[in-house]
């Protein structure tokens, strides 16, 4: 669905020149700027990513959030009960994601599970990203996992060139803050994602079957991992 979203915004985009053109010329008048107008900026991108997007609870919060308050600023209630309400929609959504996670646990989950698990910690790269950002480029390396974590910052792990002798495992960890990974084109990815308003974004261009498999534990909150192969360019 993501080759659907630069369309669905392209349609968007003519949409507002059609009423903007419709307006100047007299053929219709439709008050774009009505009581709230600025709530489109929320409800609009939020609604293409319900679309087009796989992790879908923040884009559902974010629309609700935005609904609501395009109600509140066209007085159909207070602003008083438009933030409650939005706190109220958010902690309903945070608990249904828990509870069903929780009670739907996938084969692919409980795999990733079990080898996270048997992972040896004093084996792996350890790389933080507190309010900074950090990378770690691995070339003709021997990788053998690692613990990343990106809060309030940014984490890059660039695997393109590294060497690979067993399926290995990454924790990440993204809280207000994102993980990005850069895998070869001939490795297996095997993810979990434990995300509240925010999760995996897969930019591979397909699924690989190679001999080794990275088992990816992605956990946090307002973030987000990406995953892509792109081949690394030559300078």
């Amino acid at each position: 669905m993501k080759q659907a979203r630069p369309i669905i915004w392209g349609i968007a985009i003519v949409a507002l020149g059609v009423i903007f053109g419709g307006n100047a010329i007299g053929l219709f008048n439709f008050d774009v700027f009505f009581d709230g107008w600025w709530t489109l900026f929320i409800i609009v991108p939020s609604a293409i990513s319900l679309i087009t997007e796989k992790e879908r609870l923040q884009s559902l919060a974010f629309l609700g959030a935005g609904i609501i308050m395009l109600l509140a600023a066209q007085h159909v209630f207070e602003w008083e009960v438009a933030w409650k309400a939005i706190l109220a929609l958010f902690l309903i959504l945070i608990g249904l994601s828990i509870i069903f996670r929780s009670i739907f646990h996938s084969k692919n989950d409980k795999e990733v599970e079990k080898k996270v698990k048997s992972a040896d910690d004093k084996t792996m790269d350890a790389q933080t990203a507190v309010f900074s950002g950090s990378e770690r480029v691995y070339n003709d390396e021997v990788f053998s996992g690692s613990n990343m974590v990106a809060i309030f910052g940014g984490a890059e792990l660039d695997l393109r060139k590294a060497k690979f002798t067993k399926d290995t495992v990454i924790k990440a960890f993204a809280l207000f803050g994102g993980v990005d990974i850069k895998v070869p084109e001939d490795v297996n990815i095997k993810s979990k994602s434990g995300f509240i308003f925010g999760g995996i974004s897969d930019e591979r261009k397909g699924e690989s079957k190679g001999k080794y498999t990275i088992y990816l534990d992605a956990a946090g909150g307002f973030g987000g991992i990406t995953i892509s192969d792109k081949p690394k360019q030559k300078k």
